[in-house]
């Protein structure tokens, strides 16, 4: 029998949760890992060089774990890191392996959630300094004006479980005072970090009841549906006996802690050490 593969998932920390559990809603029946590289989280300020480093390490890692297809559900990872990887790498070392990210499958619909062509990304510096949804939106709808936020404190109130509570008003507010100042056409704001659906309670508190939100994790989703219906090779080369793995470069009982937020339900990972 030939060995059926997972499809991998993986983030810089907590945030790509958001995007498993999104997939794992809408394709129940395969096989998935999930790797969370939070002994080096967060990556939004680290060079283009070392988020690279740093996510081929992991993507390798879930190679080796049985992953044929792995998914970047990290922005920063899939700004800075994703064209290398499927330029150079897998070319040349992984011929059958795939790695996709977040940004052009969002990019590929963002445009048509906006009336006014004017849409708001608010994302890490490592996001927005990449300037990929600028040019990945303007390939798909050249007529979208794009402005994007950076939003640095964001993925610590989050990540250590404040997002909900009364000090983060003052950053989430600030940030869409500074976005919405760029434009007052706005009317979609794209949250271009997997981190940042936790906040959608605080940030329709603070925005214009006319704001679209979008999130990213159904988006990825629909096009994985339709990547692998397109991809039979590599479809019906995946498990199919739902199983599910949970791997952390941190600290177990912190990511367990954290990531039961993030996924709405509990889990036990098992820690990975990175040489």
């Amino acid at each position: 029998m030939k060995n059926k593969f997972s499809i991998g998932v993986f983030d810089s920390g907590y945030g790509g949760l958001t995007v498993f559990k999104s997939i794992a809603e809408q394709l129940p029946q395969y096989n998935y890992i999930y790797f969370g590289d939070n002994a080096r989280s967060p990556y939004g300020d680290h060079s283009f060089e070392t988020v690279y480093q740093y996510t081929l390490q992991c993507v390798e890692w879930l190679f080796a774990q049985g992953c044929q297809l792995v998914i970047l559900a990290c922005n920063t990872a899939s700004a800075k890191a994703l064209r290398s990887i499927q330029q150079l790498d897998l070319p040349k070392k992984y011929p059958n392996h795939r790695v996709l990210g977040v940004i052009r499958p969002t990019a590929e619909v963002v445009g048509d959630f906006s009336v006014n062509k004017k849409i708001g990304v608010m994302g890490t510096r490592g996001t927005v300094n990449s300037n990929s949804y600028p040019i990945e939106i303007g390939h798909f709808f050249p007529e979208v004006k794009v402005y994007q936020q950076a939003c640095p404190m964001w993925v610590p109130l989050v990540e250590n479980n404040e997002h909900l509570a009364g000090g983060a008003d003052y950053f989430v507010n600030k940030y869409v005072i500074e976005l919405l100042q760029q434009s007052e056409q706005i009317d979609c704001i794209l949250l271009a970090c997997t981190h940042y659906p936790l906040l959608v309670p605080k940030l329709k508190a603070f925005l214009p009841a006319h704001i679209k939100l979008l999130s990213q994790g159904d988006i990825v989703a629909k096009s994985l549906v339709d990547y692998l219906s397109r991809h039979t090779e590599i479809e019906t080369s995946l498990g199919k006996e739902r199983k599910r793995s949970f791997y952390t470069s941190g600290d177990v009982n912190i990511f367990n802690k954290q990531a039961s937020v993030f996924l709405g339900q509990e889990l036990l990972a098992s820690q990975v050490k990175l040489s």
